[in-house]
């Protein structure tokens, strides 16, 4: 299958994706005979059957919300930039899903892509300027040096600025694919220099179908998997496949009825934030003993936990300590966020059942549940709740006690 076929819901930026990796395809194709300058000259069109300029370029961004699949459509691009089939030669299309260039670089094995993926708050100044060096050279063996960064939302305000130069002035075969879920949450200077696509929330129906196509889940889970995340595709699948994620978000949503009082209302805010708290503790228990253990290894240590680390090397491991603590912060913070999401679109439920609106709800598994709270409410106080679901979220983005943010959240849900 070819490598957009993962890409769902989005044929707009695919059309768009697929006419570069063809220029691209072009220009290396050119280079590689000696035709640089002829290239250079009619990038746009390489197989003299259209006009117009090259709709290839050296930067992108590709913004959308959560579950859009702006990081998949950005590996998909990567690929097909190192496409290596033959059948290019005889008008085919880069991007095959075949061929090792293709393959290597959906995997991750490909040498010259670099995927850029944390589970960390941020990414600082020292890991972008490594990846800045990284930029400098030229392909080891493929036809483009592919930098794809998951997470450019993340990037402080000094390795955005680190960053720039190597956007600004990249090297000639050096791409770089940014990611973030708006336009808004990167740098105006780095924006400013990158071709910018926007992916939408792909349909509950596209979602559903590829649930099925790619992963095998039955087509009724798979169906109420895809309605119950509104089209999110990573939840979706997480939610088809976990029985603990169904479980979780089955206990979100009975939350809107445990909250007639302020002991209720405290009690149901502090069972949130221990579920989010257990998440971060399994993630630590499945990577945080592997990684100490490896880097105690690498560092010389004897063998056993409990062997002695050579002088001089406490600063690696506090270094590796404080990353981990890190990680669980977010890690928290994530599954705490998920929680409000599904919130939320309870309450979205509620409120269409009290307007009339004719849309399939999200939670329909839950209907007794929504139309009671919709009976004993109005469509005003159900905006209002819908508003403190946010502003949790918000106090959570600014690092408001988590604990304290969702007790408000809490009150304020009772109040209406």
């Amino acid at each position: 299958m070819a490598v957009w076929d993962d890409v769902v819901g989005q044929e707009r930026v695919t059309a768009q994706l697929a006419a570069a990796a063809r220029d691209a395809d072009a220009l290396v194709t050119a280079e590689a005979e000696g035709r640089t300058g002829e290239a250079e000259g009619r990038a746009g069109t390489p197989s003299g059957e259209r006009g117009g300029a090259s709709q290839m370029t050296h930067a992108w961004l590709f913004t959308g919300p959560p579950g859009s699949g702006r990081a998949t459509a950005a590996r998909a691009f990567a690929a097909a930039l190192q496409c290596v089939s033959p059948d290019r030669a005889l008008g085919g299309a880069p991007g095959c899903g075949f061929c090792d260039g293709c393959h290597t670089s959906l995997v991750g094995t490909h040498a010259d892509v670099e995927i850029v993926r944390t589970d960390l708050l941020s990414i600082g100044v020292k890991e972008t300027r490594d990846l800045v060096r990284r930029s400098s050279l030229s392909p080891a063996g493929g036809r483009w040096q592919v930098i794809v960064l998951e997470d450019a939302d993340r990037l402080t305000e000094g390795a955005g600025n680190v960053l720039l130069k190597a956007v600004e002035e990249p090297a000639p075969r050096t791409v770089w694919l940014l990611c973030a879920p708006s336009i808004e949450d990167v740098l105006p200077t780095i924006r400013s220099r990158c071709r910018h696509l926007s992916l939408r929330t792909p349909p509950v129906a596209a979602v559903a179908d590829v649930l099925v196509r790619r992963d095998g889940i039955d087509p009724e889970a798979a169906d109420r998997a895809a309605r119950a995340t509104q089209g999110h595709i990573g939840r979706a699948r997480r939610l088809a496949t976990d029985e603990r994620a169904r479980a979780r978000r089955a206990a979100v949503l009975k939350l809107p009825l445990r909250i007639d009082d302020i002991g209720g209302c405290l009690k149901a805010a502090q069972e949130l934030i221990d579920a989010a708290g257990e998440d971060a503790k399994q993630v630590a228990e499945d990577v945080d003993a592997k990684e100490t253990e490896d880097l105690r290894a690498a560092l010389g240590a004897a063998a056993g936990t409990g062997g002695r680390l050579p002088r001089g090397t406490a600063g690696a491991m506090k270094e590796l300590q404080d990353k981990q603590k890190r990680r669980a912060t977010r890690t928290q913070r994530d599954s705490l966020d998920l929680a409000l999401v599904d919130l939320t679109g309870f309450y979205r439920d509620v409120l269409a059942l009290q307007m009339g609106a004719s849309v399939p709800l999200a939670n329909d598994e839950v209907r007794d549940s929504l139309q009671r709270i919709a009976a004993g409410s109005t469509p005003q106080r159900t905006l209002r709740r819908i508003e403190a679901v946010i502003a949790c979220r918000e106090a959570l983005d600014r690092n408001v006690a988590p604990l304290l943010a969702v007790e408000a959240m809490t009150a304020a849900l009772r109040a209406g």
